[in-house]
């Protein structure tokens, strides 16, 4: 059952629609992603569950009442911001106690709660401090403290790691699940990046340009991506325009330029548009190819590039131009230089 849903929703900035007819729907204890690039609505979305905008048509829904025009102050939702949006004249103490002040909450209660999350958070020891004796990963954790000490219905993210550099963004991403976990909390987490989003979520929304193109669990989208704009954003970064397919028995044959390559059988697909990772290729010198090699296509090598672990090439094919990741333990293959490049048919994605 849902916790909360989203109906038909529109949002538009100075009539410029920014969500058309969106729907979300998010069950009980679920963390769920809004990922996307820039302008794709994400932030929108979480503003408007919140309560700081207001749609133009459509439904929220929240545990079956309607909360469409509920105002901020009414939603005992928990907002985690970008910036911690601290105040710098407060302890941690008092930061994270000023919600349940403002609730009329006695002294012996905030006293306990304050205490009870700030160990949730990692944070014993720093009641006394101010917000400049703090890294940005523990002032990021106070702000989470905060939003978790009123007990909150849902819990809401916008962006909250992307002002903490590469390795903290990884321990604080490992903390925010651990916590959300042990309070079993709803959490609804915005961000621009895909791997944030998918060690940390049950599910991952991928937004473009005010709609959810795919909304699964981050394995299924990492290994089945629907449409060609979640492929290319989640790193398919080679496609194949199919002229026609048809089924066989050992999968389907789809031919583009006159070349039929098999793609292995996928669950109700209708799509004529094959991706592939450049991670999933294979290239072979011409005078050295196996006589086993899968759905090859003859190319040349139009760049090298080293890249530690691999090679990366830019493969030119009567087909199109791939992009191949190849192991640097291997020869490097030159510029210019004849190859068969190997596309395997479990690898290939059809999209729409």
């Amino acid at each position: 059952m849902s916790l909360f849903t989203l109906q038909d929703v529109t949002v538009a900035y100075q009539k410029q629609a920014i969500l058309q007819d969106f729907n979300l729907s998010i069950g009980e204890g679920e963390l769920v992603s809004l990922l996307g690039p820039s302008g794709c609505g994400k932030t929108t979305t979480l503003r408007l569950i919140a309560g700081f905008l207001q749609s133009k048509q459509g439904k929220f829904l929240f545990r079956e009442k309607d909360y469409t025009k509920v105002p901020v102050n009414k939603r005992n939702f928990g907002f985690v911001f970008q910036n911690y949006a601290l105040f710098p004249h407060m302890t941690v103490f008092d930061n994270v106690a000023f919600g349940l002040r403002q609730r009329k909450v006695s002294k012996a209660s905030i006293k306990d709660r304050v205490l009870r999350v700030l160990d949730i958070a990692s944070l014993k020891g720093f009641e006394e401090r101010f917000p400049a004796a703090l890294s940005g990963g523990q002032k990021q954790r106070v702000a989470i403290a905060r939003a978790l000490v009123i007990e909150p219905d849902l819990l809401l993210f916008d962006e909250p790691l992307s002002n903490l550099d590469a390795n903290l963004r990884v321990n604080m991403r490992v903390e925010i699940r651990r916590i959300q976990q042990e309070l079993g909390i709803t959490t609804v987490y915005v961000s621009h990046d895909q791997e944030e989003c998918f060690s940390i979520s049950d599910k991952v929304a991928i937004m473009n340009k005010g709609i959810i193109e795919q909304l699964s669990d981050p394995a299924t989208i990492y290994r089945q991506p629907k449409t060609k704009f979640v492929a290319d954003f989640i790193g398919f970064k080679n496609f194949i325009q199919f002229d026609s397919r048809r089924q066989e028995t050992d999968g389907i044959a789809a031919t583009v330029q006159g070349i039929t390559l098999t793609v292995q059988q996928q669950d109700n697909d209708t799509g004529l548009v094959g991706a592939i990772r450049p991670d999933d290729l294979r290239l072979y010198p011409l005078d050295a190819a196996p006589m086993t090699v899968e759905n090859a296509v003859q190319g040349k090598v139009l760049i090298s590039t080293y890249l530690g672990r691999s090679y990366q090439y830019e493969v030119k094919t009567s087909i199109g131009q791939f992009t191949v990741n190849d192991d640097a333990a291997a020869a490097p293959l030159a510029n210019g230089q004849e190859v068969v490049l190997e596309i395997p048919k479990k690898q290939i994605v059809l999209v729409d």
